[in-house]
């Protein structure tokens, strides 16, 4: 019985399998890598536009390292001055306003508790807890500003503390994204008591008029390491519009503040709700 014979090589008797074509992704790739291949090309061939590119690129990394190492350095150095504090003395300049800045920087620790609790009472509750954005206040800021005349704002004290210290007065998209920029460097770098110093000691509290010691000494006539609940919270209520709004002379919208933030103070717990910052 003879049997059939085997073909002496299987492999190449064996049929080719086709070869798989390249996928859309990876002729995507091709496509973009010519495209940046030519953008490259047409940089080169005019000198002029290579040295605006590439100075264009040096500035942004000089910008971004730059502002890094002011982030760290402003951790340990007092803000003695801020673009807030110079935009409020040239607009002296011409009239009949007195342009003497009162501003004194104090430590954390040698201003009262009472002054750090009212803010965070009055202006970001969730300071202790949140990364620089309270999210929920943001997205109910915007339903309600939807049928609002005046709009509301959703700024977390670590948002104001970025726009007094780095950023210029005024509104545009450039200017919020650099307001997240430095929030999120903030909250990195400082941490949340640096965040709170600095806003206890940047913010405008009256005419002319920064920070709660200048506050405490030129409308109460002694120091902020001495502040009661009721005027640390006073100082608190007149932060939405400290120009407008008067620690010495309170309007009755300025008392019906204070006293409420006089009792949010005592619901969150008093000192303790800022103790383990």
């Amino acid at each position: 019985m003879n049997t059939p014979q085997r073909p002496a090589n299987a492999f190449r008797t064996a049929p080719q399998q086709p070869r798989p074509k390249a996928g859309h992704s990876s002729a995507q790739r091709l496509q973009k890598g010519g495209r940046w291949q030519k953008a490259r090309l047409y940089i080169r061939e005019r000198p002029l536009l290579e040295r605006i590119y590439w100075f264009c690129i040096k500035a942004f990394l000089w910008l971004f390292f730059g502002s890094f190492g002011y982030v760290i350095v402003l951790k340990y150095v007092p803000v003695w001055v801020t673009p807030l504090v110079v935009a409020r003395w040239v607009d002296t300049f011409g009239t009949d306003e007195s342009s003497h800045v009162y501003k004194k920087w104090k430590s954390y620790d040698e201003i009262n508790r009472e002054a750090a609790l009212a803010v965070v009472a009055s202006e970001d509750q969730d300071f202790p807890t949140h990364w620089g954005f309270d999210f929920d206040e943001i997205q109910d800021a915007i339903k309600e500003n939807q049928t609002r005349k005046r709009p509301r704002g959703a700024s977390t004290i670590s948002q104001q503390v970025a726009k007094n210290v780095f950023l210029w007065n005024g509104r545009s998209y450039i200017r919020k994204g650099l307001e997240v920029y430095f929030t999120a460097l903030i909250e990195l770098i400082w941490g949340k008591k640096r965040i709170l110093e600095v806003y206890l000691n940047v913010a405008e509290t009256g005419p002319m008029t920064f920070g709660v010691e200048a506050a405490s000494e030129r409308f109460y006539g002694h120091s902020a390491a001495t502040l009661s609940r009721s005027e640390a919270a006073r100082i608190a209520a007149v932060l939405p519009n400290p120009r407008q709004f008067s620690i010495k002379n309170p309007s009755n919208y300025v008392v019906r503040r204070t006293r409420q933030i006089s009792r949010q103070m005592r619901y969150l717990g008093g000192q303790k709700y800022i103790r383990n910052l």
